[in-house]
């Protein structure tokens, strides 16, 4: 795993003061422009999950990358996918959650209807840094009658101590 791990981190690209100064932004596009990346994503994803969240009925992946990487591994699962957006962007009856920004707040949502009382939810997500989104995601999720048994970042950065308050959190790659 560690060696399938460094050839995906050897593929992304790194961007400094973007899109703020001081901000290094870790870019994770290259893995799905490049077809073997791709699928050895999908193989660690998959492996990751089978192996730490065995059971799991449904993937949430939040907006964005986390849609990319959540739906294309639900698929090898045979589970389901859920997207988190931001507010306003989801038809019919949502769940919300608010969380705080270090300039404001801002709202997730999800479907009312796409989960229910028996979903074993894995929560997915390219990045997690300070882990504002993820938390609100796992509240939102709390909100409902589903079951959430984990969340799988591909990336933590490490001393921003994002996944402090996530049972059951891994990641993969720490920077």
């Amino acid at each position: 795993m560690e060696e399938k791990l460094k050839q995906l981190n050897d593929c992304m690209t790194d961007h400094p003061d973007f899109p703020k100064p001081g901000i290094v932004f870790k870019n994770i596009m290259p893995l799905f422009s490049d077809p073997e990346r791709m699928k050895l994503l999908g193989d660690v994803l998959e492996e990751t999950i089978r192996e730490k969240f065995p059971g799991c009925t449904k993937l949430v992946g939040l907006e964005s990358r986390g849609f990319l990487m959540g739906m294309a591994v639900a698929s090898r699962l045979g589970v389901g996918f859920v997207p988190i957006r931001k507010k306003g962007k989801l038809p019919g009856e949502v769940v919300r959650q608010e969380y705080t920004l270090e300039y404001g707040t801002d709202v997730v949502e999800i479907e009312k209807a796409s989960l229910e009382a028996t979903d074993k939810i894995v929560l997915i997500d390219d990045l997690i840094a300070t882990g504002g989104t993820m938390k609100a995601a796992v509240k939102l999720i709390g909100s409902t009658e589903a079951t959430l048994v984990g969340a799988l970042c591909l990336i933590e950065i490490d001393f921003l101590k994002g996944k402090e308050g996530i049972d059951n959190f891994v990641s993969l790659i720490h920077i």
